[in-house]
């Protein structure tokens, strides 16, 4: 019968050690020597300033680059109001890659002395004279009082126009916004299109593109299961108040 052989410590401790050494190499290798340390930062994917992403990431060359934080950076890059998301990742041996993604404009929304140019998620990025062509205007009255960026109406108008199949996305003249559920679309020429909310998107697309064959003044898709359509002044002259006030007028009538 074999025996079983004998553990040699001294060969356990050279694994040891050998382990031990492998690993602070890499630790100096990326922390302490100049092997893996900052050397460039570039930028891609928009046209925001260069120099604007550079001191709002804040890197240092000479850094270790396993010592940046490159949520950290992202964070600091995204509070650009120019910049809608940012992302931040190492290039090995020596660089730092930021990518950004440009707001742009969505909405021209009334103001004095002209139009405030603002983005889907109610960033406001500049002002112009006149609404730009391609521009959707925006009304809303709570845009008067409050910041645009956490108004829950201008939030889901701008959901609406940027989840819009691009063919409707063209048609739109300007969105009145007077709460969330009650979104209605403008189109150029003058009809009406009443939206509702932003619950099944697709749905009132497609109704509208069937509805329009019709050649109506108002096209009602608040449900797009009984969608319909008017050409009276009454009806369009109605799409231009909020919805919940419609629903109150049609239930009264029907009592």
């Amino acid at each position: 019968m074999r025996r079983r052989g004998r553990h040699d410590p001294w060969k356990a401790a050279f694994l040891g050690l050998a382990a031990a050494a492998l690993a602070g190499g890499v630790a100096w290798a990326l922390l302490g020597s100049s092997f893996f340390v900052v050397r460039a930062v570039r930028t891609t994917g928009s046209d925001v300033s260069r120099g604007l992403i550079l001191r709002a990431a804040g890197i240092r060359l000479g850094t270790p680059l396993i010592r940046v934080n490159i949520a950290a950076v992202a964070r600091h890059v995204e509070r650009i109001t120019q910049v809608q998301a940012a992302r931040v990742t190492r290039s090995w041996p020596d660089a730092i890659v930021i990518w950004t993604k440009q707001r742009t404009a969505t909405f021209a929304v009334p103001a004095p002395h002209g139009y405030r140019l603002m983005d889907s998620y109610g960033v406001i990025l500049g002002r112009a004279a006149a609404a730009p062509a391609g521009l959707v205007v925006l009304k809303s009255p709570s845009l008067l009082t409050g910041s645009a960026r956490h108004d829950r109406a201008v939030l889901a108008a701008g959901m609406v126009v940027r989840n819009m199949p691009r063919w409707l996305r063209e048609r739109v003249s300007f969105v009145r916004a007077v709460s969330p559920a009650d979104l209605i679309l403008i189109l150029r020429g003058g009809a009406s299109v009443v939206w509702g909310g932003t619950a099944r998107e697709a749905a009132k697309a497609a109704e509208v593109a069937i509805l329009l064959r019709t050649d109506a003044r108002v096209y009602d898709v608040s449900d797009p299961s009984t969608a319909v359509t008017s050409s009276s002044a009454a009806r369009a002259s109605q799409a231009s108040q909020p919805a919940s006030q419609q629903k109150t007028r049609q239930q009264s009538r029907r009592g």
